[in-house]
């Protein structure tokens, strides 16, 4: 049994959740990108396995229809993992153009490194390039909130 220090008790002296490990790993923007890809890649799977072996769907059919079901997952976590305030309009546009993007860029990537390395690790090399850009992509561009004004060159706020 680990006994909580002060620094990680509420006022009321029970445990503070958002102290310790796990309130760092709430906070960090980084963590809960990861989480959300990862689960996301569980629900995209298991979609597949559940449509193909349980439902008996074509193959293609069952990869489409996963892909599609967590396209609006991984949508709705990453909005809500990057609090973003944006209309979902712009939002979703921008998210949309980001997956036609990485489909591209993955299809030639892996396409181009499988002779060389086999397709497996062509694969989760591409994995790896893409989900580096898309944190910094969902940061800065697809769930930006944009500001009211402008940077001024020495960091202060300008009026519109």
């Amino acid at each position: 049994m680990t006994v909580a220090s002060d620094a990680e008790l509420g006022t009321d002296g029970a445990p503070d959740p958002s102290s310790g490990i796990w309130g760092r790993v709430r906070s960090s923007p980084v963590v809960r990108y990861l989480a959300v890809g990862g689960s996301a890649f569980l629900v995209d799977l298991g979609l597949l396995a559940l449509f193909h072996e349980a439902f008996g769907w074509t193959l293609w059919v069952a990869t489409g229809s996963a892909f599609l079901l967590s396209f609006v997952y991984t949508y709705t976590l990453q909005r809500l993992a990057f609090g973003s305030k944006l209309p979902h309009g712009s939002a979703l546009l921008r998210y949309t153009l980001l997956v036609g993007a990485n489909t591209v860029v993955t299809a030639v990537l892996v396409s181009v490194a499988s002779p060389v390395v086999g397709w497996v690790a062509a694969k989760v090399l591409t994995t790896a390039i893409t989900t580096v850009w898309n944190f910094f992509a969902y940061k800065y561009w697809v769930f930006a909130t944009p500001t009211t004004g402008h940077r001024a060159l020495d960091g202060h706020e300008e009026a519109p």
